[in-house]
C-alpha cells in the first residue's frame, strides 16, 4: 500500500502547495499560515525581531537541518537585531536588502510561492506592515564529499564522482566546461518532494530540438515524489518495454563533460549521484572514458573487447543447448564424446541443466549485491567454486555447462553499461528457449527479431543504431575503431546543433 501511494501518479495537488492566497500586512499572522500549513512541524523555526517601538517588526522563518544556522545567525539575525530605522514598512524593506550580506534574496507576494522556499531550505523574513516577503538562499542539505566513483571504476582518468547535492554536480562539470554557452535549466518535479530537476547542454552545439524535446518531456511529468533518477528515467524514455536502455546514466562528471561536447543533453536530479545523458545510441554504450585516454589502438582493441564480451554473454548458452541438442554433427567428434560422457550420469535435460545454472548464478548475483561488503565477496567465491565443484560431483549438472555459465558471466561484468549487462542476461533467457526448441535456426530468427526491433528504437529522435543504421562513413571513426584525436573533428550529426567542427 506504502509502494503504491508513493508511485501513483498525482490527479489533484498536495494540500500544502495548493494555495495562492496573498500574504497578509501582520506578520503574526502570515507565521500562523506558514504553521498551519506545515502542520506546527518541529523543525520549523520562526523568530520575532521588534524594531524600534514595534511589537512584531520582522519575522524569519527557516527549517532547521536544511537551513544553514551559521549564516542565518550571522548575515540574517545579527543585522535584524543591530538593525535601526525611522522608515516606513515598504522602505523598510528596501532599505533592509541592502543590508543582509546575502547575495540571492528574493521578493515573494503569496503564501505558495513562501511555503516552497521554505521546505527547500530557504529562510523567509516577513516584515509586520508589508505585504511582500523576502526569500533568502540559506539551503545547505548535508552531502557525503567527492569521492571515487564506486560503480564505474576509473583506470585512468579523473578520480572524482558525482554526489547527491546537485549544486555540487553541476558544479563538476561547470569546472570541466568553463564557456559561457553552457545552459542549465532548472525546474521542480514531484507534487509532494518537491525534487529538483536541471537540464544541462551547450548552446550552439547541442540540437534545440532535442533540447525543447528533453524539457516537454520532463514538464510533463505528474507524480508524488522523483526518489532516484530512474524515476525520471521511466518517465521520458521513448520505449519504454523495450529490454534496451535508451537514457544513458553516470556518476562521472568526465563523462558528462564529453557527452555535452558532442551535443547531448544530461539531466541532473537532486538527491542522486547518477546523472543522465540523451540521446544515447547503441554503440555509444560500449564506449568508455579510458578509450579516449589511452593510444588509440589499446582504446579500439578494449572496445572490439567489450563487443565480443557482449555477444559472449548473449549467446553462448543458447549456442551450447543448440549444438548439443540439435546440431551434434557441428561439434568436433572428441569434444562430443568428452559432452556425452559428462552428461551421461545427469538426470536432467540441457534446457533444463542451463536453467538451473543460470538461475542459480543470478541468484547468487543478487545476493552478493545485498549483503554487506564484507560477506558478500566470501559469499560470491563459495557460490562460484564450492556450490559449482559440488553440483558437479553430485552429478547435478555437468563441467561443460559450469564452464560456459561462468564465462557468460564473466563477460557480463566487462560491459561498461551495466543497464546494457541486464539486457543481455534478460535476452539470455529468451535464446535459451528458442534454442532449446529450434536450435541454430530459431536462434538465427531470434536474432533477426532483436535487430528489427533495434532498427526501430530511437532516443530523442536519433535512431538507436546510428552511425551504423543508417550509414555514416565520416562517422566511423569512433564507433568500433577509435581514431586518433586529432582525426575524430566532427560531432554526432544527429545531435549537435548549429555549430560543427571541421
Amino acid at each position: 500500500m506504502w509502494k503504491n501511494s508513493r508511485l501513483k501518479q498525482v490527479k489533484s495537488k498536495g494540500e500544502a502547495g495548493s494555495s495562492n492566497t496573498l500574504l497578509e500586512k501582520s506578520a503574526k499572522k502570515n507565521v500562523e499560515q506558514v504553521k498551519e500549513k506545515l502542520g506546527s512541524s518541529a523543525d520549523l523555526i520562526d523568530r520575532f525581531i521588534k524594531h524600534n517601538e514595534n511589537k512584531y517588526a520582522f519575522a524569519v522563518v527557516h527549517i532547521d537541518g536544511i537551513s544553514s544556522t551559521k549564516i542565518i545567525q550571522e548575515h540574517i539575525l545579527e543585522p535584524l537585531l543591530t538593525y535601526k530605522s525611522t522608515l516606513d514598512a515598504v522602505s523598510l524593506k528596501d532599505e533592509l536588502e541592502q543590508t543582509i550580506a546575502i547575495s540571492n534574496i528574493k521578493e515573494k507576494t503569496t503564501l505558495k510561492d513562501v511555503l516552497a522556499a521554505i521546505v527547500t531550505g530557504s529562510t523567509v523574513i516577513l516584515i509586520d506592515g508589508d505585504s511582500t516577503a523576502l526569500v533568502l538562499d540559506t539551503k545547505e542539505i548535508e552531502s557525503r564529499s567527492i569521492a571515487e566513483p564506486t560503480t564505474q571504476t576509473v583506470i585512468r582518468g579523473p578520480k572524482d564522482s558525482f554526489t547527491e547535492n546537485v549544486r555540487t554536480n553541476t558544479a563538476l562539470v561547470r569546472g570541466r566546461i568553463q564557456s559561457p554557452n553552457l545552459r542549465l535549466d532548472s525546474m521542480i518535479i514531484g507534487e509532494v518532494t518537491q525534487t529538483s530537476v536541471e537540464i544541462m547542454y551547450i548552446k550552439d552545439i547541442a540540437n534545440d530540438a532535442i533540447v525543447k524535446e528533453v524539457k516537454q518531456r520532463i514538464q510533463n511529468i505528474k507524480i508524488d515524489g522523483i526518489l532516484e533518477s530512474s524515476y525520471v528515467e521511466n518517465f521520458i524514455r521513448d520505449d519504454k518495454h523495450s529490454p534496451f536502455p535508451t537514457v544513458q546514466n553516470t556518476e562521472r562528471p568526465d563523462v558528462v563533460a564529453g557527452n555535452l561536447l558532442e551535443g547531448r543533453v544530461a539531466i541532473f536530479i537532486g538527491g542522486t549521484p547518477y546523472v543522465l545523458i540523451v540521446p544515447v545510441t547503441f554503440t555509444q554504450l560500449f564506449q568508455s572514458p579510458e578509450d579516449y585516454y589511452q593510444s588509440q589502438y589499446i582504446g579500439s582493441f578494449l572496445r572490439l573487447l567489450r563487443l565480443g564480451a557482449f555477444l559472449l554473454a548473449l549467446y553462448a548458452p543458447a549456442m551450447y543447448i543448440a549444438m548439443i541438442t540439435h546440431h551434434q554433427a557441428l561439434v568436433p567428434t572428441i569434444l562430443l564424446v568428452s559432452i556425452a560422457a559428462q552428461r551421461e550420469a545427469i538426470p536432467f535435460p540441457a534446457i533444463i541443466e542451463a536453467f538451473i545454472m543460470e538461475i542459480t548464478f543470478e541468484v547468487l548475483r543478487e545476493a552478493g549485491i545485498r549483503m554487506p561488503r564484507a560477506v558478500g565477496s566470501a559469499l560470491s567465491i563459495v557460490g562460484a567454486l564450492i556450490l559449482g565443484q559440488a553440483a558437479v560431483d553430485a552429478g547435478f549438472v555437468s563441467a561443460a555447462m559450469v564452464i560456459i555459465v561462468s564465462v557468460t558471466a564473466i563477460a557480463s561484468f566487462a560491459l561498461p553499461n551495466y543497464n546494457l549487462g541486464i539486457t543481455a542476461r534478460i535476452l539470455r533467457f529468451l535464446l535459451l528457449v528458442v534454442a532449446s526448441y529450434a536450435g541454430l535456426y530459431g536462434v538465427l530468427a531470434a536474432s533477426l527479431i532483436i535487430g528489427m526491433h533495434m532498427c526501430g528504437l530511437s532516443s530523442f529522435g536519433v535512431p538507436y543504431l546510428y552511425p551504423v543504421a543508417p550509414f555514416n562513413l565520416k562517422e566511423q571513426k569512433d564507433v568500433l575503431f577509435r581514431f586518433s584525436i586529432e582525426k575524430i573533428v566532427n560531432r554526432p550529426s544527429k545531435a549537435k546543433g548549429r555549430k560543427t567542427l571541421e
